[in-house]
């Protein structure tokens, strides 16, 4: 049996060879190479037209198969809240809780007496209950809190994670979601991870090397031409479509980028366009040796964590790197949190107090193709970036704002508004610090 089955694990071995060579031939030229060189053959843009064909079908047919089928797809009332209630007010819902409380009482009790109805009286002691449990809904369901959860379409993109129901509606919206799982797991997920892991290797090798030459133009250079080389890598392993907008407003050397902040990938997206002098606490492994080979060959800002709580030593730290023109712009993003791209949470004042130039960054996802919002209370950052690599596609648009400065009179407080009204301005998101002043002068 052994010689026929030689030939069969020679053919089998050529075989595998072939594909690994096609396949890694692919990578070179329609991936890696572009990135090098910052081209795009509009692969991905034919991607987005063609997914976004696919939705509009399957959001259809969904419809229709509901309808059919009288079957309730989504509450618009409950999109964005945690906790789902419909649009009544607080009589109606009183009237409703009598009127069964008094139905109960109806049932169990054969009185011929007539009096005022139980839903007449102006205060029950039944009702504090109803005001107890509409109390603690307003404070887990408010303005601040439901940013912190991801929004649900109301449209499918073929993702169980945007909405568990629509995949059950039809036959065929059930075989279209099973080759798109085989589409996402079994080409896209391996591809891109071979992407990732090239992007990232190329960046501890090349920056690693880099960081042996003396620091000079020639150095600077090369830095910036391997990070942009790398980011962009790492972008393409994300299906990354990003629109960028007026790039005349780009940051520059000595100024500090703020942005609001979606996702870790948001560093990806911005430094895929542009190099910036990363700003972060030191860690230990896989991060840890990416971040020691960056600092070899750019000034990137790392801090021990006995280091972070010490305000002063940071704001040295950074305002030391601004005053010196030849160092990248400092990329900072003020909330410290994740938010879910709807709106832009309070900036912390530290940034704003060092008197440098600000530029900034409105970053904007469309979670059509792929939700980028980290809820790091749900997922690990491995499980997080997993779930970014088996979506569709990470589309997003970048708006570079004009450079502000700290005006006479104000203070950091007052800047750090001003700039984050602007990014929510031009971001389409909702300004949280205006909704909360505009809720308290209602009420007043």
């Amino acid at each position: 049996m052994g010689p026929f089955m030689s030939p069969f694990n020679n053919l089998l071995c050529m075989l595998l060879g072939i594909s690994f060579t096609v396949w890694f031939t692919l990578l070179l030229v329609f991936i890696i190479v572009p990135a090098i060189f910052g081209l795009s053959f509009g692969i991905r843009s034919l991607y987005m037209k063609m997914l976004l064909k696919v939705f509009k079908w399957a959001t259809v047919r969904m419809e229709r198969g509901a309808k059919e089928k009288n079957h309730l797809l989504y509450k618009p009332y409950s999109l964005n809240g945690i906790i789902a209630k419909e649009p009544t007010s607080l009589e109606e819902e009183l009237k409703e809780i009598r009127r069964n409380g008094s139905s109960q009482d109806l049932d169990g009790s054969a009185s011929l007496t007539t009096g005022p109805s139980p839903s007449s009286s102006e205060f029950e002691m039944s009702d504090t209950f109803y005001f107890c449990r509409r109390g603690i809904e307003s404070i887990v369901d408010d303005e601040v809190t439901k940013r912190f959860t991801a929004e649900e379409l109301d449209s499918w993109n073929l993702l169980t994670r945007s909405n568990y129901n629509f995949n059950h509606i039809s036959t065929r919206l059930t075989v279209l979601w099973g080759l798109g799982v085989v589409i996402r797991y079994g080409f896209l997920l391996p591809l891109r991870l071979t992407l990732a892991i090239t992007g990232v290797s190329l960046l501890v090798v090349f920056t690693t090397m880099i960081g042996f030459l003396p620091n000079g133009r020639v150095k600077n250079f090369l830095s910036e031409k391997v990070h942009l080389m790398c980011y962009r890598i790492c972008v393409r392993a994300l299906t990354a479509i990003i629109t960028y907008h007026h790039s005349e407003n780009k940051p520059k050397n000595g100024g500090i980028c703020v942005a609001n902040h979606t996702s870790p990938i948001d560093i990806i997206i911005l430094a895929s366009d542009g190099c910036y002098a990363m700003v972060g606490q030191i860690h230990g492994g896989l991060m840890g040796l990416i971040q020691k080979s960056m600092v070899k060959a750019c000034p990137h800002i790392w801090f021990e964590r006995s280091e972070v709580k010490d305000r002063h030593l940071v704001a040295k730290r950074l305002s030391d790197h601004v005053k010196d023109k030849s160092k990248l712009p400092i990329l900072i993003f003020p909330e410290g949190t994740c938010i879910n791209n709807t709106s832009v949470m309070m900036f912390k004042k530290g940034s704003f107090e060092i008197g440098s130039t600000v530029y900034p960054v409105a970053i904007k996802y469309d979670p059509r193709f792929g939700d980028a919002f980290w809820n790091s209370s749900k997922f690990g950052m491995v499980n997080y970036l997993l779930r970014m690599m088996s979506s569709w596609a990470i589309v997003c648009s970048v708006w570079y704002l004009p450079p502000m400065s700290r005006q006479e009179g104000e203070d950091a407080v007052q800047f750090a508004n001003r700039v984050k009204a602007a990014i929510a301005r031009q971001g389409g998101l909702v300004d949280l610090l205006c909704v909360n002043t505009n809720v308290e002068a209602n009420e007043k």
